[in-house]
């Protein structure tokens, strides 16, 4: 029976609430009786938060081993797939190079030139007054960038070789005379004197300009003209006969010589080359 009745108390003050609210509100002043309606007002309170809304992905790192690796797998694809060939002959020899794209106008190129070059200079060489016959190995393997900077065929390169090559020297005496910094050596005829040459520098800088034009979609043709800088000269010079000591002092005034004159200090670059673009 309470329970009846508080229900039926709690019914009765929402609807007199209600009715209240419908019923116009009488403001009586010292003239006129005027009737206003009130308007019902609506109070918006902000509610407070009652409980955290927990948020289980929060702060959780999740698997990243698929995004690394498949970075990886992008830098792995890279390496093994070049965007060109390119075959060469030039100065440092006959040779070959692989070119990774690294944007539009940049290029990473790596590659190997070398062999017997000696008659890419015509086979003889004159220091002081001494002709030598050279007979040259070369092995230069290089690491460098080819840059296109206004974006068409022009180039310019630069890198380093880590050279490795070897030049022979051989010469005969004219006449039974070696003449060597102005000084004759009268070493009798058939004497000859030998040696060879090797640059100080292990890495050589390089630099280079050039020309890229592009004959198809994947074919192109590429010259290029620079120098590298090998380093001092040290040489090494005998006498073939060691008991003529006329020409074992001529084989030491050459070694002098030939250093201080720092043959192909500064090699020359000088290259042609096809290249076929993937």
């Amino acid at each position: 029976m309470k329970l009846i009745k508080l229900t039926a108390i709690s019914a009765a003050v929402l609807a007199s609430s209600a009715a209240l609210a419908a019923e116009p509100v009488i403001v009586v002043d010292d003239n006129d009786a005027v009737v206003y309606e009130a308007e019902p007002v609506a109070v918006a309170y902000e509610a407070e938060p009652t409980s955290y809304a927990y948020n289980a992905d929060a702060g959780v790192v999740r698997n990243t081993t698929g995004a690394i690796f498949g970075g990886t797998k992008t830098l792995f694809q890279t390496a093994i797939n070049p965007a060109s060939v390119s075959a060469e002959v030039g100065t440092l020899g006959y040779g070959a190079n692989i070119g990774w794209s690294l944007n539009e106008k940049t290029e990473l190129q790596a590659g190997w030139a070398g062999g017997d070059v000696a008659d890419l200079f015509g086979g003889d060489v004159d220091v002081d007054d001494v002709n030598y016959d050279v007979d040259a190995d070369f092995s230069n393997p290089y690491l460098g960038v080819q840059l296109r900077p206004a974006g068409n065929w022009f180039t310019m390169g630069a890198g380093i070789i880590v050279p490795d090559n070897d030049i022979d020297v051989r010469a005969s005496a004219e006449d039974g005379v070696f003449t060597i910094d102005d000084e004759d050596y009268l070493v009798g005829n058939g004497e000859t004197l030998e040696g060879s040459l090797e640059h100080r520098n292990k890495l050589a800088p390089y630099a280079t300009i050039g020309f890229r034009p592009n004959i198809t979609n994947n074919f192109g043709l590429f010259g290029e003209l620079g120098a590298a800088y090998m380093g001092k000269t040290d040489a090494t010079v005998r006498a073939t006969n060691p008991l003529n000591a006329v020409a074992v002092d001529a084989a030491a005034a050459a070694e002098t010589e030939l250093e201080d004159k720092d043959y192909l200090e500064w090699m020359p670059i000088v290259k042609l080359g096809a290249t076929y673009r993937f």
